[in-house]
């Protein structure tokens, strides 16, 4: 049996609001910088592979972690922004941006190759104030109504 998507990921966002979800906190342990703990939900034993999630989680702190790295380029940014009253950022976007639109990217990637095959959904910790990343667990009767099964 081969599993096809029929629908976009965004249908299974919009029907999956009824479904549960699992939530992985930030941690604190190292300050305030972003950084979600790698410690996998027992929600989420029956759906996904310890490593997976894992490797997932660590992608999404190493990313954070380069959003919010201090350097040179972030440096010049400030300095431009005081300079022309911020109005620089009407026509570029910062480094923070960047690195945003790329984790967009990460996890939109990860739920078509990994996630929505599986009954997941992961949701972009931006969307809930980075304080959390979290899992939409699928039900059976959504993933049934969004994929169709051929033999």
């Amino acid at each position: 049996m081969f599993i096809t998507q029929t629908h976009s990921l965004q249908d299974l966002r919009q029907q999956a609001t009824v479904a549960s979800k699992v939530f992985v906190q930030r941690d604190y342990t190292t300050g305030t910088i972003c950084r979600f703990q790698t410690k996998f939900p027992t929600e989420l034993e029956t759906r996904i592979d310890k490593q997976q999630f894992e490797e997932t989680i660590q992608a999404l702190n190493n990313l954070y972690a380069e959003a919010e790295k201090l350097g040179g380029k972030s440096y010049l940014e400030g300095c431009l922004a005081c300079l022309t009253a911020y109005t620089i950022f009407l026509c570029m976007e910062t480094h923070y941006e960047k690195v945003l639109k790329k984790i967009a990217k990460y996890i939109q990637e990860q739920n078509e190759k990994i996630y929505a095959p599986l009954g997941l959904l992961l949701t972009d910790p931006i969307e809930r104030g980075l304080r959390v990343v979290s899992f939409t667990v699928i039900t059976a009767g959504l993933m049934e109504s969004s994929v169709c099964v051929e033999q």
